[in-house]
């Protein structure tokens, strides 16, 4: 059977989820159906889904090994230049879809399947590094500010917490389309480059000088207090994740006085992922990157994410 490398969980460790992260040899990707192909990886970027994953969320004891990974960029079998977009349909999952890496295989390798209909053009003027910081993180933020937090409507918007990679995607973006960002950090580096990026730096809990129209919420119960409070009448609060409590006290009375609108979302869109590429490449804007590593040093890479120092995306070079 052919073999390729991969970065793969090869156990479950809750405590110590970089101990069980595996590197070595793994059977090709197979294809599951007659429309899926295979893609020569060049470019991937890491999530704290493949943390999680590595601490068992999401997975199963019988699913190991499994390959990590949901984001790249590739050749598909014409020598085309493609994007991935992660999701696939899955029936036995009660959503109908997963994310590669949680049913299927994922992109920390040489090699990866996936239904043809997933692969997106890689536009002019993005390289592949770049690309491959959009299809989790940076569509995330995308659909939470567009299609969720219907931003076009608005003018202002606070992130909280940025610095990971949904967040700071948020704020590029926001930026980019015209709107007064504000965005949180405890950290007095990472609100220098918030401010670098073009936003209004500020420490958690503080005071904004306006209440904001849309407010990106992926920290959870040590923010959603003051994302609340900080929501002008009308305001759409668009949560996509929960890393500090996924069980906040929220003051119904406040909702419902200021008519606000509480929204949950994951991923994105195909469509949603190509007006992301062409907004980016229309626009020159290059993703955050925290840094480049190539795939013979991917344990430092998961090193750096799993330290919670990053700021935006670490990506992973496979043709270094």
């Amino acid at each position: 059977m052919p073999i390729m490398r991969a970065a793969y969980a090869s156990r479950f460790d809750a405590d110590n989820p970089l101990a069980a992260l595996g590197v070595g040899d793994r059977p090709e990707p197979a294809h599951p159906d007659s429309d899926w192909v295979t893609v020569q990886v060049r470019a991937s970027s890491l999530n704290h889904h493949d943390i999680w994953s590595l601490r068992g969320v999401g997975l199963s004891a019988d699913q190991l090994p499994m390959i990590l990974g949901c984001d790249a960029v590739g050749t598909d079998p014409e020598g085309r230049q493609v994007v991935i977009y992660p999701v696939v349909p899955t029936p036995g999952d009660p959503r109908g879809v997963s994310i590669l890496s949680e049913h299927f295989p994922g992109t920390l390798a040489e090699r990866v399947a996936v239904p043809r209909m997933n692969l997106l053009p890689l536009p002019a003027g993005l390289s592949a590094t770049d690309a491959a910081c959009l299809p989790t993180a940076w569509l995330t933020a995308w659909r939470m500010l567009t299609t969720k937090g219907r931003v076009d409507e608005g003018e202002s918007v606070l992130v909280q917490g940025a610095g990971g990679g949904v967040a700071t995607a948020a704020v590029a973006l926001g930026v980019a389309l015209g709107k007064r960002v504000y965005a949180t950090s405890r950290d007095a580096g990472k609100r220098e480059r918030i401010t670098e990026l073009g936003a209004t730096a500020l420490e958690p809990g503080a005071r904004l000088p306006e209440r904001v129209d849309v407010v990106i919420e992926t920290v959870g119960a040590a923010t959603f207090d003051h994302s609340l409070k900080s929501a002008a009448p009308m305001a759409r609060i668009v949560v996509s994740g929960a890393t500090a409590g996924h069980e906040p006290t929220v003051n119904l009375r406040r909702v419902f006085a200021m008519q606000l609108e509480i929204l949950g979302t994951s991923m994105g869109t195909p469509d949603e992922l190509t007006e992301l590429l062409g907004f980016c490449a229309e626009h020159e804007i290059h993703p955050v990157v925290d840094s480049v590593v190539p795939f013979s040093k991917v344990e430092d890479a998961f090193t750096r994410l799993h330290s919670g120092d990053v700021f935006g995306k670490v990506v992973i070079d496979h043709t270094a």
